[in-house]
């Protein structure tokens, strides 16, 4: 009789790890690209290359990131795109800040989301920017 309740209960966890692993399988979730989306595109454009549709509204034209590997002598500026879009340091060479300040975003968010709860809004924010930053990379020209 025990034998059998264990063999019942095997199959059927059996049985959900394997219909959880075909649903996973048949959902593809890009993180990146949905931060991107959300954030960065009505700027940027969907495709990266700088003509959303807030581009006339804008006092500078928004950089085409599908360019930045090309103008970095073929290496994407990993550390740099990082910073930039985190925003909550001065980077050295940028210039004026002109987009909005992610690092600083992505905080108040963790914040409203996690309100009671305890956290580490830096893993919050990182997260975020790190899949920003990767997704970018991808849009790299080739």
């Amino acid at each position: 009789m025990i034998a059998m309740k264990n063999l019942v209960a095997l199959l059927g966890a059996v049985l959900i790890v394997c219909t959880g692993t075909a649903y996973a399988q048949d959902k593809k979730f890009d993180f990146g690209k949905r931060e991107y989306d959300s954030n960065c595109a009505s700027c940027h454009g969907l495709k990266g290359k700088g003509d959303g549709p807030y581009k006339p509204f804008l006092t500078k034209s928004p950089t085409d990131l599908t360019l930045l590997s090309k103008k970095n002598a073929g290496i994407y500026p990993f550390h740099s795109v990082y910073a930039i879009i985190d925003g909550r340091q001065d980077v050295a060479g940028h210039g004026p800040r002109d987009m909005p300040v992610w690092g600083a975003q992505y905080s108040a968010r963790a914040a409203e989301y996690y309100m009671d709860v305890p956290y580490t809004s830096e893993a919050f924010v990182r997260t975020r920017v790190l899949a920003l930053t990767e997704y970018i990379s991808r849009l790299q020209s080739k």
